[in-house]
């Protein structure tokens, strides 16, 4: 598989899981965005776009959680933080079985704009209780997460994106919910991305092989429940740590990492890489390069914080 984007590999396996009867999809006026055309298509009964009302899309999931079903309610992730009350009355609260599907997250969306990016997504339902929170970094990731989450235990929030990457993980890979995985491995520096920065920080790490320095790299496909374990091993091992997110440092990624090194006691270093701020439009390599998530400012981030 090339380059694609995870939305797109999510709507391939939504249909492929579609057979189980228990597989419902909603969506909000956004079917051709979130890739569940395919799925209208060849299973129209149970498919179900409610128009722009994401609030009500998230209730009749609930709804249908609780009776039984296994609801896919998809909309831009912008627009499900910005429904979080009812994400919490309604999936969290009830431990819904729903799996809330947001795309279009982070700045990596571009021109789109800053309206449109999600940037507080994460930190929002990391808040709540009872919801998984996955985001895949590639195509076979974001296929082996959804037949997992078909039956998942509980209300999920899947995050995708609206860009192509490139390809990190084989057809054969297992996803394993809750297991950070150790794409490289390394003595000097440990990488621990989610998303898009996965391949961001695999190329930091070539790019600091080339200078002698060895760079792990972890890929937190779970962030909720997080692998904490494997992100202190990180921190003890190398000793230098950056967490690397499309999405605000506070509450994201970021700061699920600097609350395990400091609940273990760890002393390491630790660098957060991410938003501060809101984003703006320009192509996902421009806003990339500029708000230090490139390889190259991953690798500018790994050299300065070796100085130390």
């Amino acid at each position: 598989m090339g380059a694609v984007a995870t939305r797109q590999a999510f709507g391939d396996a939504i249909v492929r899981i579609g057979g189980d009867p228990r597989v419902v999809v909603l969506t909000g006026d956004l079917k051709n965005s979130t890739h569940t055309e395919d799925f209208a298509k060849a299973y129209p009964d149970r498919f179900f776009d409610v128009g722009i009302a994401e609030s009500n899309m998230l209730g009749v999931a609930a709804g249908l959680a609780l009776s039984g079903k296994v609801p896919w309610a998809c909309s831009f992730a912008a627009f499900i933080a910005n429904r979080l009350e009812t994400v919490r009355a309604s999936v969290a609260y009830n431990a819904a079985n729903v799996r809330i599907v947001g795309t279009h997250a982070g700045i990596g969306i571009g021109d789109d704009g800053a309206s449109q990016m999600a940037l507080e997504d994460v930190a929002a339902i990391r808040a709540l209780p009872n919801v998984g929170i996955v985001q895949p970094c590639d195509g076979p990731e974001t296929q082996r997460a959804v037949e997992y989450l078909l039956d998942h235990d509980g209300p999920a929030y899947l995050r995708l994106m609206r860009q192509k990457t490139e390809t990190v993980h084989a057809e054969d890979y297992s996803f394993r919910f809750g297991e950070a995985e150790v794409l490289r491995d390394g003595a000097d520096v440990a990488f621990v991305a989610s998303g898009g920065l996965v391949q961001e920080s695999l190329g930091a790490a070539r790019i600091l092989e080339a200078e002698g320095v060895s760079a792990r790299v972890l890929n937190v496909h779970t962030i909720k429940p997080l692998d904490a374990a494997a992100i202190v091993e990180a921190a003890r091992a190398c000793g230098r740590v950056i967490s690397a997110e499309d999405h605000n440092v506070d509450g994201g990624l970021g700061g699920a990492v600097a609350e395990a090194i400091g609940e273990a006691g760890v002393g390491a270093r630790l660098v957060r890489v991410g938003l501060r701020s809101f984003g703006e439009s320009g192509s996902t390599a421009e806003l990339y390069d500029r708000y230090g998530l490139s390889a190259a400012r991953l690798a500018g981030a790994a050299r300065s914080l070796l100085s130390r």
